[in-house]
């Protein structure tokens, strides 16, 4: 798992009209990078939508919110549409940028073991390393959190 003061990986994912989207290219803003197990489920949902009703105070933060599952992004436009979302959901299929960045890890539920994304937020800041990690998210009251640190860090 990645540590604050680390450099961030860089990546290139598609987003959910599968343009391409690089970290390269918001470098000189803060990006919430957050990794979530699976559109439409009850968690990611309300992060996502937590996330997108504080995209004004985001925004005037100046940081850029990208949001990373495993889904395609016909299930992340979906997922959009269903929702209203306003953020930018990424496309990490063969899941390489979840394992560049430590989240792709063992998972144990109902006494089965399998691989998944635990739910991980970075804030990383504009010159490309990374300012803080929350690890094994739990959603209400995250989306606060990360801007208050946002904030801090800024100030």
């Amino acid at each position: 798992m990645l540590k604050a003061g680390d450099k961030a990986p860089d990546f290139c994912l598609p987003n959910q009209d599968e343009a391409q989207v690089c970290l390269r290219d918001v470098k000189g803003k803060w990006v919430v990078l957050y990794f979530y197990p699976k559109d439409n489920t009850p968690g990611c949902t309300t992060e996502a939508c937590d996330f997108t009703a504080a995209m004004p105070q985001f925004d005037e933060l100046d940081a850029v919110i990208l949001g990373v599952s495993p889904d395609s992004p016909k299930k992340h436009r979906n997922f959009i549409e269903k929702k209203s979302l306003k953020i930018t959901l990424l496309s990490d299929e063969s899941t390489e940028v979840a394992q560049s960045y430590g989240v792709w890890q063992l998972k144990k539920m109902c006494g089965r073991e399998y691989m998944g994304i635990v739910r991980t937020t970075f804030l990383i800041d504009p010159d490309g390393n990374i300012a803080k990690v929350w690890e094994k998210v739990k959603v209400k009251g995250h989306v606060d959190e990360v801007k208050q640190a946002l904030a801090d860090l800024r100030s």
